[in-house]
């Protein structure tokens, strides 16, 4: 699966203590190996030098320096699959206890002071760790201390110091060093497809398998379509208590159609006609219903009335308008479209529902939960909502409803018959410099910084889309969540990962348990569940 690592020098200070000098060791094996600026991490062979133009005229078929003797696959004339590991000092890695205040992994310096005192006084020898923000980030300063016990060789002996700190009634939990982010740490098994649409004649599309509720393995989309790679795509609903299962957790467009609305403000992928030409935006929807002269704000599209997952919709969501990944926010006032694609009945519960023809005639009025008519759709409000779809849709009224997908800068964006949308998070490069936006993109949790530490700093399984100059597409999957095997990246890791590889625009795709590399119906790489997860949606290259 890849050469053995070449191991490397970090050149960037990802939120600990440690700077390492980049001078002397370019000095050293430029003519091998220049560290990666993201996380420390640095792939065999690489050479990445922000000040090297040479590059920029190769040719669209050169291969990126950071992988070019990582094992190479031609899947077909145009797509190329690169495999290899990325990693660390050898023996830099060690399992740890870290023990947590209030169930945060992250303390104020206060907090971490009073922790490891009271650890102290309990016979405990703590020590206080700093988390900075990353480089390239939105964000700059202390993130927040983390409060560890011990270096251990193995879980079983973090385990049972973590079960002492129990006993001692101390919450805490065992941990892997190489995840934390740390300069010269950790490893990272990657797999990287490069796309040249000038040479590839098929096509990349989202699809979300038979239906927008529901979930199915990314293998079975891409055997059921003929695909000759698959990888997870965006984000979606996991549990009933948090929405309709398997439906997008975000914006989702899938051949023209809108079936879910965004995330407002986060990035997301447009993929038009053949889907090999991504374009990144950052998205938010305007929906409305309009009977005669009355109109009332559409919440949502394929989401259970009142629960918005990842936030970041209208209407006086609490607690907030802001994308908040992760959180499902609350509104008791909503109505919510649901389209004849959901492939399942609409949510029962308190409310109405409003069932419209194809010409938006209502056919029928009834209590919530029932099938989608071919062909039309069906309106459903909860509370202030209900009142206003009970006052003014009759049995064989009109319902006019408005769809309005606006970018950043306020233009309407259309979608033609073989479009599609797929969301994801955060933005990770922008005009060839990295720029990943912790509070845009709803990563940076309102008053809660562990949220970020762990999700967003640390490493995790991830899934990466970029454009590079040549107008390449870049698939990047990193495993994690395997100790001695692969970690994944952090954010930022990620972000310079994809600027290495020449990516003028990157943003993230769902990761964790999801991430998943499918070839020619074959899964390829090592989910962090221990096996393919079902997902939402997927990434289909098609021939």
């Amino acid at each position: 699966m890849g050469k053995p690592a070449v191991h490397a020098m970090l050149v960037r200070d990802l939120g600990v203590p440690v700077v390492l000098a980049r001078r002397s060791f370019r000095v050293a094996v430029k003519a091998s190996v220049v560290a990666l600026a993201a996380a420390g991490l640095v792939a065999p062979g690489a050479v990445v030098d922000q000040y090297d133009n040479t590059a920029a005229a190769a040719s669209a078929t050169a291969v990126p320096r950071p992988i070019a003797d990582w094992q190479h696959d031609r899947l077909a004339s145009g797509v190329d699959l690169y495999q290899g590991r990325i990693s660390g000092r050898p023996g830099a890695d060690h399992w740890t206890v870290t023990v947590r205040a209030d169930g945060a992994h992250l303390a104020t310096e206060q907090g971490a002071d009073a922790l490891a005192e009271r650890l102290q006084d309990a016979g405990f020898s703590a020590r206080s760790e700093r988390v900075e923000w990353p480089r390239g980030t939105d964000r700059r300063g202390l993130v927040g201390v983390r409060v560890r016990v011990g270096e251990y060789a193995t879980r079983a002996e973090a385990d049972a110091q973590r079960q002492a700190l129990a006993s001692a009634g101390f919450d805490a939990v065992s941990e892997w060093t190489g995840a934390d982010g740390v300069p010269g740490t950790g490893l990272a098994e990657v797999k990287v497809a490069i796309i040249d649409p000038k040479r590839y004649g098929g096509a990349l599309n989202a699809t979300y398998g038979t239906g927008v509720a529901g979930r199915e393995r990314v293998s079975d989309m891409a055997v059921g379509d003929g695909a000759l790679l698959g990888v997870n795509a965006g984000f979606f609903v996991m549990e009933g208590k948090d929405g309709v299962p398997g439906a997008s957790a975000g914006i989702a467009a899938y051949d023209g159609e809108l079936q879910s609305a965004a995330t407002n403000g986060r990035i997301a992928a447009v993929l038009r006609g053949d889907g090999l030409r991504p374009e990144f935006k950052k998205l938010r929807t305007e929906l409305s219903v309009r009977a005669g002269g009355a109109s009332a704000i559409v919440d949502g599209v394929n989401r259970v009335p009142g629960l918005v997952r990842n936030c970041g919709g209208v209407g006086g969501d609490s607690p907030t308008e802001r994308p908040q990944h992760d959180v499902t926010c609350t509104d008791p006032d909503e109505i919510v479209e649901f389209t004849d694609e959901l492939g399942a009945s609409t949510p029962a519960g308190d409310g109405v529902e409003v069932v419209l023809d194809v010409s938006g005639r209502v056919r029928e009025v009834r209590p919530r939960g029932g099938a989608v008519p071919d062909g039309g759709s069906v309106l459903a409000g909860v509370g202030e909502g209900a009142s206003w779809l009970r006052a003014h849709a009759k049995p064989g009224s009109e319902l006019k409803v408005r769809q309005r997908i606006l970018d950043e800068h306020g233009r309407e964006l259309a979608l033609g018959p073989q479009d599609d949308i797929v969301n994801g998070g955060p933005e990770l490069v922008r005009d060839g410099k990295v720029a990943v936006n912790y509070g845009a993109d709803g990563v940076e949790r309102i008053g809660d910084p562990s949220f970020a530490y762990t999700w967003g700093i640390k490493r995790n399984p991830r899934m990466l889309l970029g454009v590079d100059r040549w107008g390449r597409v870049l698939l990047v999957a990193a495993d994690g969540r395997q100790p001695g095997y692969s970690d994944g990246f952090g954010l930022t890791e990620g972000a310079e990962l994809m600027k290495s590889l020449g990516a003028v625009r990157a943003m993230a795709l769902d990761g964790g348990g999801s991430v998943t590399t499918v070839v020619n119906g074959k899964l390829i790489n090592s989910p962090s569940d221990g096996t393919e997860r079902t997902v939402g949606d997927a990434l289909l290259l098609t021939r």
